[in-house]
């Protein structure tokens, strides 16, 4: 008897999907061995990745990241390969974008969020739909209309709309939490750089004033020799001086260890070699702005993008439980089938003989298990609240990081001040005139090396008050969320001494 063509078919049908499988899988070993393979050629050369498409400028990005919101998900961009700069960077602006572009953490923080809109484009799509096909290799089906010898079949499982939907709105909220945390790190990053920039220059101030105090008591050592050839002076004074000095050497050591300990810390933000050298200006003036404290906070509402995030994890926790919700809902299951038979009957006026029929068929899942959906909805709920006590945390942490952030700013910027007009003029104007007055034999050298102890030690901390100012304030602007101008850089910079490490 002559098989029916519709059963060779399906048999090789069935025979092809086998081995595309196999094949399938093989190939996808092989892609994947192949890409890993490239990716691994490509690593070894490239120092670092830069993020396309977001060099935006500085202040767009310290602003607000609230119109997230409200724009659609984009899609995936391209990552791009550079080189980290070799050459030192003189501008602390400088310094700030290219830890932006280069920084290891940020472009993880952005290709997570890529991963996330990816998620958020699919989750509402239908399953895909499924064919099968049977085929009976023995003795085959009989009936009256001939002998049935495959089935095929299609079918499409369709999961309740209003579920899918809710699961795209917890996808994009997700993806725009993760959005934040990128903004959140990005100005972390940079208030780190500018924090590591203005220690730097602090202990390249203290280097400069101890090597000035240098001069200044190799001066007065000076004085003493010649005191001692008119008799006025001894031997001790000069000893005395001399200790002085050394102290000042071990001093500038210290500094110099400290500094290339910090210089390590802001190459590591700007994911270069840690020797590389950071210049810094050698002048740095800072001005306190008029802050008010409930301005400040109520700026870190709408721009602060850790407390952004939490809100959207907070919404996305309550669609999570519209998600829950919905998974009582049924899902529906079509399906069409269509069924090869020999013509191998006599004719008959009752049936068609050898007529393929076909049936259409629709399932319907039957969510009988009430604990178990009981369970899923208490499980969102919970997580709900805990993401609306985040959020409560994460916004009275930065009410209370404001707020001694700021009271230690005014305190650096009243001790620069008090220490510029009315300390260091004074602590001068006693050194100035003990040196005279040691010079007439009239004072002892003791009391000039304590003039000198007294204003080296203030003009130290005056350059340690204006470095403080400046790192408060850039505390301030990263836990607002926006950048507040405050200092004036030099172009002329300081470079490092030639004898440091």
């Amino acid at each position: 008897m002559k098989e029916h063509p519709a059963v060779i078919v399906c048999g090789y049908g069935l025979v092809l999907s086998a081995v595309f499988a196999v094949g399938c899988a093989t190939r996808s070993a092989t892609v994947q061995d192949t890409g890993l393979a490239k990716i691994e050629a490509e690593r070894v050369p490239t120092e670092r990745t830069q993020i396309d498409n977001m060099s935006e400028p500085e202040t767009d990005i310290l602003q607000t990241s609230s119109e997230f919101l409200n724009s659609s998900i984009e899609g995936n961009q391209e990552v791009e390969t550079v080189v980290s700069q070799p050459f030192p960077t003189h501008s602390l602006i400088e310094l700030e974008q290219l830890a932006v572009d280069v920084n290891p953490r940020l472009v993880k923080l952005y290709q997570e969020y890529n991963a996330a809109t990816s998620r958020a484009r699919y989750v509402d799509e239908l399953p895909d739909p499924k064919v099968g096909a049977n085929v009976f290799g023995g003795a085959a089906i009989e009936t009256a209309a001939g002998s049935q010898r495959a089935i095929l079949s299609v079918s499409q499982m369709i999961p309740w709309l209003g579920k899918l939907s809710a699961e795209e709105q917890r996808a994009s909220f997700e993806a725009f939490a993760i959005r934040a945390d990128y903004l959140a790190e990005r100005i972390l990053v940079i208030a780190a750089v500018r924090t590591g920039w203005y220690r730097l220059y602090v202990i390249d101030q203290q280097i400069e004033t101890t090597k000035a105090n240098q001069q200044l008591l190799q001066s007065l050592i000076d004085v003493a020799n010649a005191q001692i050839a008119t008799g006025t002076a001894t031997q001790g004074d000069v000893l005395l001086g001399t200790l002085e000095l050394s102290k000042l050497e071990e001093r500038l050591l210290t500094y110099r260890k400290l500094r290339v300990a910090v210089q390590a810390e802001v190459n590591r933000l700007l994911a270069r070699d840690t020797d590389l050298p950071v210049i810094t200006s050698n002048e740095l003036h800072v001005d306190l702005p008029e802050l008010s404290l409930n301005t400040l906070f109520q700026n870190s509402l709408t721009s602060q993008p850790e407390i952004q995030a939490a809100q959207l994890r907070t919404q996305a926790t309550q669609w999570g439980i519209e998600v829950a919700r919905l998974s009582r809902r049924p899902e529906l299951t079509i399906s069409g089938n269509y069924f090869f038979v020999d013509n191998n009957r006599p004719p008959s006026s009752i049936v068609n003989v050898g007529e393929d029929p076909w049936s259409l068929g629709a399932q319907v899942s039957v969510p009988l298990w009430r604990e178990k959906y009981d369970a899923l909805e208490d499980e969102a709920t919970w997580k709900h609240l805990a993401s609306n006590n985040s959020e409560t945390e994460v916004i009275d942490r930065y009410d209370a990081l404001i707020t001694e952030l700021l009271a230690e700013a005014r305190r650096a910027d009243e001790t620069a001040v008090l220490y510029k007009n009315t300390i260091l003029p004074q602590a001068r104007q006693t050194l100035r005139a003990d040196q005279e007055s040691y010079s007439r034999g009239a004072v002892e050298f003791d009391r000039v090396i304590r003039d000198y102890r007294n204003l080296l030690t203030l003009e130290l901390g005056y350059h340690q008050a204006i470095g403080e100012l400046a790192i408060s304030m850039a505390q301030i602007c990263r836990a607002v969320g926006q950048d507040i101008p405050m200092t004036k850089l030099p172009s002329l910079p300081v470079l490092p001494d030639e004898n440091e490490p």
